[in-house]
């Protein structure tokens, strides 16, 4: 039997008319976000990040050490491989997202920019970070767009469909 598959180019609320014969049957469609990553508010470390109105991070403060910042976990919605991408970045974070178990402990390698990672089996939620790299931290203020995607390429960046989840260290 055969299917029928619908992309959707824009994010929102549309409907899909069907016709057969006479019969029209209007269906309602809702295009989700290709971006899986789910993140809002957070303060933590020194850092504080609010959502912008197009849902890209704004970044400001400074982290009060190396490999110190915020994140945010959810749940796990993708199976098979993802790809991180960071259109816009902050010199001196780092962007990343790790594969949780049952009981918070990361399974297999953290999930960087531009390189493709299979979500390893019990994976049960995804924690996004973002962390100074610098040994020394300095102020930041700046806007990043980051993308977490199924497959292998990474495509251009689109808002989550959650943008108000609250994040924290």
């Amino acid at each position: 039997m055969g299917g029928i598959r619908v992309t959707g180019l824009l994010m929102g609320s549309t409907s899909l008319d069907i016709k057969a014969g006479s019969v029209t049957k209007t269906i309602p469609v809702t295009v989700k976000s290709r971006n899986l990553l789910s993140y809002g508010p957070a303060s933590g470390n020194g850092l504080t990040v609010t959502v912008n109105s197009d849902g890209s991070l704004h970044v400001t403060g400074t982290a009060t050490g190396q490999w110190k910042g915020v994140s945010w976990t959810f749940p796990c919605t993708v199976q098979g491989n993802v790809i991180l991408s960071r259109p816009t970045s902050i010199d001196g974070l780092t962007v990343s997202v790790k594969c949780l178990d049952a009981d918070g402990g990361q399974l297999g390698a953290q999930v960087i920019v531009g390189n493709a990672t299979a979500i390893p089996a019990g994976t049960v939620s995804l924690r996004f970070e973002i962390l100074s790299s610098e040994a020394t931290p300095t102020a930041k203020d700046g806007d990043l767009r980051v993308q977490l995607e199924s497959g292998d390429t990474a495509h251009e960046w689109m808002r989550p469909d959650n943008t108000s989840l609250r994040g924290g260290v």
